[in-house]
C-alpha cells in the first residue's frame, strides 16, 4: 500500500524561476505511482536554471491516497544534468507526520555519493529502533565470537556477564556481527 490513486502535484524551483504547481498527468507507464515503480513525466517549462528545490504532493482524494517517495530525479533536457532529490517519507495523513506534501532540496551527488541516502536509511532505522533505549529498558549484546553477552542496564552500569535473567524485566537482545 506504498502507491498513491490521488493526485500528485509537483513545483520545481530554479535559480530564474519556478513552474508553479503542476499535476503529474501521463506517466510512460499505465498505471500510475505504484508500490515499487519508477514514473517518468515530461514537464515542460522554461529553463529555469540550475534546480534547487521541489514541492511534491498530493491532494488526499480517494482510496489509498497515501504514498510513500523515495526520490525524485529530474534531467534537465537543456544540460542533460541531473537533479536528486530524496524524500524516502510517507506522504499520508495517517503515516510518518501527517503530511500529504513535502518540500525536498537537491541532493550534491557530486561532492557526497549516497551520503543523504544513508543519513536517511539511518534516521530511518534509528527512528524504528530508539524505543529500545528508552528508560528502563536493559539491552544485551551477544558476542558470536566469545559467546557472551554485554548488558546495558537501565542505571548506566555496564555488565560483561549479561545474565540474561535479570530484575530489570524487559531484556533485547542485539546480534552484533562483524
Amino acid at each position: 500500500n506504498a502507491g498513491t490513486e490521488a493526485d500528485v502535484y509537483i513545483s520545481v524551483y530554479g535559480e530564474r524561476g519556478d513552474t508553479g504547481s503542476r499535476q503529474l498527468l501521463r506517466s510512460q507507464k499505465p498505471k500510475k505511482f505504484l508500490k515499487g515503480q519508477t514514473d517518468i513525466f515530461t514537464l515542460e517549462a522554461v529553463h529555469l536554471g540550475h534546480l534547487y528545490k521541489i514541492v511534491i504532493g498530493h491532494n488526499g482524494l480517494g482510496s489509498g491516497n497515501g504514498w510513500f517517495l523515495d526520490k525524485v530525479v529530474i534531467r534537465d533536457s537543456i544540460t542533460d544534468l541531473d537533479y536528486t532529490f530524496l524524500c524516502h517519507r510517507w506522504l499520508d495523513q495517517g503515516q510518518d507526520d501527517g503530511n500529504i506534501a513535502r518540500e525536498l532540496t537537491v541532493t550534491d551527488a557530486s561532492t557526497f555519493p549516497g551520503r543523504q541516502e544513508l543519513e536517511l536509511k539511518r534516521e530511518e532505522t534509528w527512528a524504528a529502533e530508539k524505543w529500545k533505549f528508552q528508560k528502563g529498558n536493559t539491552l544485551q549484546f551477544y558476542n558470536r565470537l566469545t559467546h557472551g553477552f554485554i548488558c546495558l542496564t537501565p542505571d548506566s552500569r555496564v555488565d560483561a556477564l549479561g545474565d540474561k535473567k535479570n530484575k530489570y524485566g524487559k531484556v533485547f537482545f542485539l546480534w552484533m556481527y562483524a
